[in-house]
């Protein structure tokens, strides 16, 4: 069947089977590879995706469910050439190492930061304790979304002066 949906900002199309698994949609039908596959369980996070601006393991998904809603993809993060500010905050505080967990872990913090714009540490490692890190001791990702959560707080006082 034929699912339609908004992605990343643009509408695509893809043939798929009803059985077809929204992680498994997004890599080879659309060809976003940055969505990665993990444990196929729901325990790791690896395939988070933004599903109509919320969290979502795309391993729990159906493609079908998805039909006409909005799905942001850590490669819809950056806006114009300019990084996201999660971006800008894993790269300024090292918040990877081996890079599996990072599309997950920057759509979460990006959904974190949208929905609370001042998270407190214990704020941000609850909203980010779905998604498993095995290299990096979460430290350096808290301290990433801290950044991205003051550099989000800094243009909105920019944009407002």
């Amino acid at each position: 069947m034929k699912i339609t949906v908004n992605m990343n900002g643009a509408e695509r199309s893809a043939e798929a089977e009803p059985r077809t698994l929204l992680v498994d949609f997004i890599r080879t039908k659309l060809g976003m590879t940055g969505t990665h596959i993990g444990c196929d369980t729901s325990n790791c996070g690896a395939c988070t995706v933004l599903l109509d601006g919320r969290p979502v393991k795309s391993c729990t998904v159906l493609a079908v469910q998805v039909e006409g809603k909005n799905i942001t993809t850590v490669e819809g993060l950056a806006k114009g050439g300019k990084l996201h500010p999660i971006q800008e905050g894993f790269h300024a505080e090292h918040g990877l190492q081996c890079g599996f967990c990072t599309p997950g872990m920057m759509l979460v913090g990006a959904a974190l930061i949208e929905a609370n714009p001042h998270p407190t540490e214990d704020e941000i490692r609850w909203g980010i304790s779905g998604n498993i890190c095995r290299c990096t001791g979460y430290m350096n990702i808290v301290k990433a979304i801290q950044h991205a959560a003051a550099a989000n707080a800094a243009e909105n006082i920019a944009g407002v002066a």
